[in-house]
């Protein structure tokens, strides 16, 4: 993952049902889980505040995807890349491009 800073991203205000889904499966594909079983544990939910996203819907659940990251959310850019949002161990927010090379499944790009 490439990481950069929000103000090198230009984040779609809102997400169609087709990618809020896709981004959801993809999450779930690329953290090593099936959709299934996965919904009960780690739930998300679209948002649009400052910008669109899916994002945990609890505060109880923390997923850590790699290197001392926590997942807080996922969305698109209007560039159709995937980004997503991430807590460092200082729990100071961080943005990751998914390179190409992660990305098996994006019907909508």
């Amino acid at each position: 993952m490439k990481t950069v800073t929000v103000d090198q991203l230009r984040f779609k205000k809102h997400l169609s049902v087709i990618e809020q889904i896709t981004l959801k499966d993809f999450l779930h594909t690329w953290v090593g889980s099936s959709t299934k079983g996965l919904d009960d544990f780690f739930q998300l939910k679209y948002t649009e505040d400052v910008f669109a996203k899916m994002e945990i819907t609890s505060n109880d659940t923390d997923l850590l995807i790699s290197d001392d990251y926590y997942f807080r959310y996922i969305t698109v850019t209007k560039d159709n890349q995937i980004v997503i949002g991430v807590l460092d161990m200082n729990s100071e927010l961080k943005h990751k491009i998914i390179s190409t090379d992660e990305i098996r499944f994006l019907p909508f790009l």
